[in-house]
């Protein structure tokens, strides 16, 4: 899309950028913070590809102010942040710890003088390895233990927070976590990651009612993957309506009052969750908003020979790719446009959206064209969905800075801001300097 020819975007949207705090806190024995599961996780051999941890990160908690300040140089009127729950209570339960949630205020009242709205996750995957240890999220009291923790944020910054996500990326959370092995708590047990994936989303239904009470808006944040049947052979059909069911519809149709897909739930027959009464309705409490991350579609071929949910990926030779994913800038539009169609949700937010990609820097100008390219790419097909009805009312580039990449620890850089790892400052990338003036281009 030429640059002079940019989409209108509504004057209230919010322009916003993401984060979370294990990827860029640090600080992980400061303060009174207890372990989470990936301290404990990221201490094992082997578990990330540069044997690397969050113990330091981006040391966010220390600069957390020169950010902001990067965030106002922007233009940003949104900041989405998560809460490190082992930093509120240290045992994920029991008692609270105040220099935890002081941090979170001193960071939630530099926002808002910067004219930033504060848009706070309460889970991003940091689990108190406390509860853990009790079974993790396949115990149901995880769930309780979650609306403890809600309960005690909420008293806090509640006052000054209006917009709140209970959880970023539950498939992610679960499958990866406990299906794959491949993130904490590393297990791999498809009955143990439904029941799982069950008690997170029990654990949203039941904080939704106490951030309304805190006249919050409330939401969650689903990781939403487009399925593509790799042929027209009715397999490779089924194999694509199976990724849907997998990925999207296990988690969409809860949400929405609908169960959980009844196609999905016969084909996992035996490893279903165990649901107690009323657990459905309490899942399908009224949000406020869908948060969309959507990083890429999956071309789905039958794979009758795998492991659950029997599908693979195909890849297109032919499509640009970032360092670890296919372009697919049309499937954001397909997923805004679907959600309209089929669900009621009152209003979406790309909560997520980004690109590693290859850098080169010169006489200290970070260039990274490609993910310029992606960036106005996505957003096209965000302005498109919205002259088509879709109501969507905010954009969240991931990331604001480079930051640990989970399994794939500091081997991807994500970030519209660069950051030198040796000496930790940041210098903002091309992609930050375009996404600034598209800003600017729009308020």
């Amino acid at each position: 899309m030429p640059e002079q020819s940019q989409p209108d975007f509504p004057a209230d949207f919010r322009w916003g950028a993401a984060t979370s705090s294990y990827q860029i806190e640090g600080a992980v024995r400061e303060d009174g913070r207890g372990e989470s599961i990936w301290d404990r996780f990221t201490a094992a051999p082997r578990t990330v590809e540069d044997d690397s941890t969050g113990a330091v990160a981006c040391d966010h908690y220390h600069r957390y102010a020169e950010d902001v300040e990067l965030m106002r140089w922007l233009g940003l009127n949104a900041y989405r942040f998560s809460i490190a729950w082992p930093r509120v209570l240290p045992q994920g339960k029991g008692e609270v710890n105040p220099a935890g949630l002081d941090f979170y205020e001193r960071l939630v009242d530099a926002l808002l003088e910067a004219g930033i709205t504060p848009f706070a996750t309460l889970y991003h995957w940091d689990l108190p390895q406390a509860l853990q240890e009790k079974g993790g999220w396949s115990n149901r009291d995880t769930a309780y233990a979650f609306v403890e923790y809600a309960d005690a944020t909420l008293r806090r910054l509640g006052d000054r927070v209006a917009h709140w996500i209970t959880h970023n990326e539950p498939w992610v959370a679960a499958f990866l976590g406990h299906y794959f092995g491949l993130h904490a708590p590393g297990w791999r047990d498809l009955n143990a990651t439904l029941q799982v994936t069950h008690h997170m989303l029990l654990s949203h239904g039941l904080a939704v009612p106490l951030i309304h009470e805190a006249a919050g808006q409330v939401g969650i944040a689903p990781n939403l993957v487009p399925g593509h049947a790799a042929s027209e052979d009715p397999a490779d059909i089924a194999a694509a309506r199976r990724h849907d069911g997998y990925t999207n519809r296990w988690f969409l149709d809860p949400l929405a009052g609908r169960g959980y897909p009844q196609d999905m739930w016969e084909y996992y027959g035996a490893v279903v969750p165990r649901i107690e009464p009323g657990d459905m309705e309490t899942i399908a409490a009224p949000i406020d908003f869908l948060g969309i991350n959507y990083y890429n579609r999956r071309v789905a071929a039958d794979n009758s020979q795998g492991k659950p949910p029997q599908v693979r990926t195909v890849e297109d030779a032919q499509r640009p790719r970032t360092l670890d994913r296919e372009i697919y800038p049309r499937g954001l539009y397909e997923v805004l446009m679907r959600l309209q169609r089929e669900y009621d949700f009152p209003a979406f937010y790309v909560t997520e959206n980004g690109a590693a990609v290859p850098e080169t820097i010169e006489n200290e100008t970070v260039r990274d064209p490609l993910r310029r390219q992606f960036l106005q790419d996505h957003l096209a097909q965000a302005a498109k969905s919205i002259s088509e009805g879709a109501p969507l009312r905010g954009y969240f580039v991931w990331s604001l800075l480079d930051n640990f990449e989970w399994a794939l620890g500091y081997t991807l850089r994500y970030g519209i801001m660069r950051v030198d790892y040796s000496t930790l400052a940041r210098t903002p990338k091309d992609s930050a300097h375009w996404y600034r003036s598209f800003i600017a281009a729009q308020t």
